[in-house]
């Protein structure tokens, strides 16, 4: 297939910012490679306590947990609740996110001598009923307090009916508000127009722990636990994989959540997790930002597209081994049937585009279908939006009802823009760059009509040119061992902090190799530095023909990376983009 590997055109290639002086000092103050030094004046940071916080900051540097509006009241509630005995339930969103949160707070909530029930969503194409179904699990398990986990901020009418049934509600979420706010004991959410908390890109996960952390102080402080009872650092695998999961921004409070996070899951004695992790092909001992996105979060969101999200928080709670092997492998049959609908709908979306082009002619893609699975379809527009770098929507209806998943680029954030089709949509919530909707078919072509015309006024041709952003210049005899160990630096990669991309000139060694009929594999030589790297330029096999020339001087955007696959670790380059030095790069 196509339409996901190549790209549409040659990307735009943006050169690193210079600041000398700033640069020198970074050197001078941090002792470290000028290369890097520049990939962090490249990133914007200004100052070198800013620079030293980014590098170096360490748990005891997470902001207080009281510092979310609305924290006393939600902590006293549960303490009430641990106190009189009484039965709590915990209502989590149905993709990784919500289902790390749910496992936290059940386990940490058992540990401190709640009585604690869980309920993830699962829900259909009508989300009205969000929350609806957990008050009559809530009623029949005789729960006096539901807190949810990543939902309910857009819930309002729902969390009046569970409190109407006479069941205090907490409300911990991270998505925009985008109504009124739910009324009920106290809303945790560090997007609130009130609040104050400094970090506004905590995930559900993270507004879980700190809960968790602010009711383990006030318990600590009340003298009902010994200090050492809880130990907070036993839930963060959990917050590293939801963060991750979830593409929550990797720079500040969580950057330091997922550096120790990774840490607590590399020895992590769920074992659920571990056995997910093993038919995942992976080693626990080296597992990364990265295998966890592409291998982990897949398997367990898999559960809320296609199956029964409640078995997620299963497998991260479960102590026995027999199930959970068992639990595992069914997450790898999902995932391997969730695949196969993926890939049938991309050859669909991609027929679609190919024989409408006019399609792309505007700034924004909005395709709708009867015979596409609701669970699949954010998959398919976040490679939409990438693919063409504007935004995306992608529907699938069902029964009437579209349910629709947007993603979008930096120039054009989505829920102002949803907030203006409110009037013909059901329902709507999320991000301003990954949010979701749910309308009547019979709205569906105003609201493209709307949405492209909005897209159209806002963004420019310039803005939907696909972009390549460099971080630094360097040589080849700078790219040793000890580099690569210094670049490690600034992990854990992720949203908003990905692997630095760098530049070079070199000539080819020899010609190029095509490696699995669409990769191209390049050898190239830097004569003054007495220097040759070879590495990979994915989904670039066409370009080989242009490149069949010995000699033939090129300029390569790259990110170095270790490979551990043959004899003994070698440096190699993963190619970003390649260009004949006679044919500058754009600029």
């Amino acid at each position: 297939m196509l339409l996901w590997s190549n790209a549409t055109e040659d990307p735009i290639w943006i050169y690193p910012k210079s600041n000398t002086a700033l640069k020198e000092s970074i050197i001078k103050e941090f002792k470290i490679h000028p290369v890097i030094a520049q990939i962090l004046v490249s990133r914007g940071f200004t100052s070198l306590e800013e620079i030293h916080d980014y590098l170096y900051a360490k748990l005891p540097d997470l902001h207080d947990p009281f510092l979310l509006a609305e924290m006393p009241q939600a902590v006293e509630r549960v303490c009430r609740a641990i106190r009189d005995c009484e039965n709590i339930l915990i209502y989590g969103d149905n993709d990784v996110d919500g289902m790390t949160g749910t496992a936290l707070l059940t386990e940490f909530l058992q540990y401190v001598g709640a009585n604690v029930f869980y309920y993830v969503s699962n829900r259909g194409p009508v989300r009205q009923s969000l929350i609806v179904e957990a008050l009559e699990y809530a009623l029949k398990n005789q729960c006096k307090l539901l807190i949810t986990v990543d939902c309910g901020i857009t819930a309002a009418v729902e969390i009046a009916k569970v409190v109407e049934n006479g069941v205090d509600v907490i409300v911990t979420d991270h998505h925009e508000p985008t109504d009124k706010i739910p009324h009920c004991v106290a809303t945790l959410n560090p997007k609130l127009v009130n609040n104050s908390y400094p970090n506004r890109d905590l995930t559900g996960v993270g507004v879980a722990f700190k809960l968790a952390h602010a009711v383990t102080n006030q318990l600590v402080a009340e003298g009902k636990i010994a200090p050492k009872k809880v130990d907070l650092k036993r839930y963060l695998d959990l917050v590293a994989l939801g963060t991750i999961s979830d593409m929550g921004s990797l720079l500040g409070e969580n950057r330091i959540l997922v550096r120790y996070g990774l840490r607590q899951l590399r020895k992590t004695k769920r074992i659920g997790l571990s056995k997910l992790v093993t038919i995942s092909g992976l080693d626990i001992h080296d597992l990364s930002t990265f295998n966890i996105a592409s291998k982990i979060a897949p398997r367990l969101n898999s559960l809320g597209r296609i199956d029964d999200p409640q078995k997620g928080v299963q497998v991260l709670l479960i102590r026995n081994v027999l199930t959970a092997e068992k639990m595992a492998h069914e997450l790898d049959l999902n995932n391997i049937e969730r695949q196969k609908i993926e890939r049938t709908m991309s050859t669909d979306v991609e027929n679609l585009i190919a024989s409408s082009p006019g399609l792309v002619k505007h700034k924004a893609i909005i395709l709708e279908s009867d015979k596409w699975h609701p669970g699949v379809i954010a998959i398919i527009s976040t490679r939409v939006s990438k693919h063409y770098n504007r935004p995306a929507v992608i529907i699938s209806i069902d029964k009437d009802i579209g349910k629709g998943s947007l993603r979008s680029i930096p120039e054009f954030p989505l829920l102002s823009v949803l907030k203006d089709c409110s009037d013909i949509l059901m329902n709507f919530g999320g991000h301003d760059f990954a949010a979701g909707l749910t309308i009547p078919r019979q709205n569906i072509p105003e609201f493209k009509r709307r949405f492209i015309a909005a897209a159209n006024a806002k963004l420019q041709d310039s803005d939907v040119v696909s972009k390549l952003y460099l971080d630094s210049e360097v040589s080849f005899s700078d790219i040793t061992f000890d580099f690569m160990e210094s670049i490690r630096l600034l992990e854990p990669f992720g949203n908003e902090n990905p692997p630095p991309i760098l530049y070079a000139d070199a000539k080819q060694e020899w010609p190029p190799k095509v490696v699995g009929k669409t990769h191209l594999k390049l050898f190239l030589y830097q004569e003054e530095q007495e220097r040759m790297l070879e590495g990979i330029a994915f989904g670039k096999a066409h370009l080989s023909p242009l490149l069949r020339r010995r000699d033939l001087l090129l300029r390569v955007a790259f990110t170095p990376q270790i490979n551990d696959f043959h004899q003994g670790p070698t440096i190699q380059l993963m190619f970003r983009d390649v260009v004949p030095k006679s044919q500058p790069a754009n600029e």
